[in-house]
């Protein structure tokens, strides 16, 4: 099928498996599924930013981690965050699973994200060569200006990205990379 690569996994409230729909309609109906963030660090603690490409079908242009996607058909997690994480960014390192948060949120084009969120951290040093479709600038930034800059200009990033850094504030004291 041609069109695997569009399917993503619908989840239940349980964040069990009910199906696979077409991405495009999963956002336009609101359906719950299963995505992931990545949170890509150095070893000045810094995170691995990313501002997603403009023409991206939802949150063009805003600031979010360093890399965001969707569990594939016919993938687990695992062969998801590496590949993704290859594709958009051009890295490739380790990442653990950190925690997990569901969020809804109607996006500016009428899309409606209705996500079970899986946060996984990872370590670099990498420079990254980030696909120009996906990713419009990249930077390294210190936790600290990153919630400097939310409090400032919040609507710069993406939603979920709001809501994850304040785990990984909190994650983060706890917690040394």
């Amino acid at each position: 099928m041609s069109q695997d690569k569009d399917l993503i996994a619908l989840v239940n409230e349980n964040d069990e498996i009910t199906g696979y729909n077409n991405k495009l309609v999963v956002h336009q109906l609101g359906l719950l599924h299963r995505a992931f963030s990545i949170f890509i660090f150095n070893s000045e603690n810094k995170i691995l930013l990313q501002r997603r490409a403009i023409q991206k079908y939802h949150s063009g242009g805003l600031w979010t981690n360093t890399c965001c996607s969707h569990l594939a058909f016919r993938e687990n997690f695992e062969q998801s965050v590496q590949r993704r994480l290859q594709e958009e960014m051009g890295i490739s390192c380790n990442v653990e699973h950190v925690f997990s948060f569901r969020y809804c949120a109607a996006l500016n084009n009428g899309l409606i994200e209705n996500e079970l969120d899986h946060v996984f951290f990872g370590f670099s040093n990498e420079t990254p060569i980030p696909d120009p479709e996906e990713v419009s600038d990249w930077k390294w930034v210190d936790l600290f200006e990153i919630n400097n800059d939310l409090i400032i200009n919040k609507e710069k990033y993406t939603y979920w990205f709001n809501i994850a850094f304040q785990r990984i504030l909190q994650y983060n004291e706890l917690t040394v990379f």
